[in-house]
């Protein structure tokens, strides 16, 4: 597991959403953006996310060029821009960061996206990647195999929709960890 002062390490050296995509090229630039404006939460999930109360910090550790990232990574954007009082999200290029990418291998391999959570201390609640289950379902049913799909190809809106929430399940069961530790009620005196 992560320490807590590598986690912060990291954490400052992570880039903005807006930062990360200055460092693609213009069609990966167009890829994230095209699904970035092609998604927005529910006013459930907007009301949900703004409920939360425990500050959340977040790295996603991405490949601008990766088809998976294209998908899923602007969704984890909508998700922290829903509550940035609470959600602090930043990104990290998994070739510039090897050293945590092969702590965090997934299936013995060096997986994007994955996303680690971490408590307002940087104690680490989580790490979560690689495809959310709508994703491998979706994958499965087009029998596409193990690569990355190409950057910018339709995604249909379904398929987005699944991938959003599975992404909101996880930031929710996060941050119901964070709200129910003992240790933070008692820090925060709730």
């Amino acid at each position: 597991m992560l320490s807590t002062q590598v986690f912060q390490q990291k954490f400052d050296a992570g880039l903005t959403y807006e930062q990360y995509l200055e460092t693609g090229n213009a069609d990966q630039k167009a890829a994230w953006q095209q699904i970035h404006e092609s998604v927005a939460l529910t006013d459930d999930q907007q009301k949900l996310v703004g409920s939360f109360v425990r500050e959340m910090r977040v790295i996603c550790i991405s490949g601008i060029w990766c088809g998976d990232c294209v998908q899923q990574g602007p969704l984890l954007q909508r998700i922290a821009e829903g509550n940035a009082d609470t959600i602090s999200l930043v990104w990290l290029d998994r070739d510039t960061h090897q050293d945590l990418a092969e702590e965090l291998k997934i299936n013995a391999g060096m997986r994007v996206p994955v996303v680690i959570f971490a408590a307002e201390d940087n104690e680490v609640v989580s790490i979560y990647g690689d495809r959310t289950l709508t994703r491998y379902r979706a994958i499965a049913q087009r029998q596409l195999g193990a690569h990355c799909t190409i950057p910018g190809a339709p995604v249909p809106k379904d398929e987005l929709a699944g991938t959003l929430q599975d992404w909101l399940n996880e930031f929710e069961r996060v941050q119901l960890l964070l709200r129910t530790s003992a240790r933070l009620r008692d820090k925060h005196g709730d």
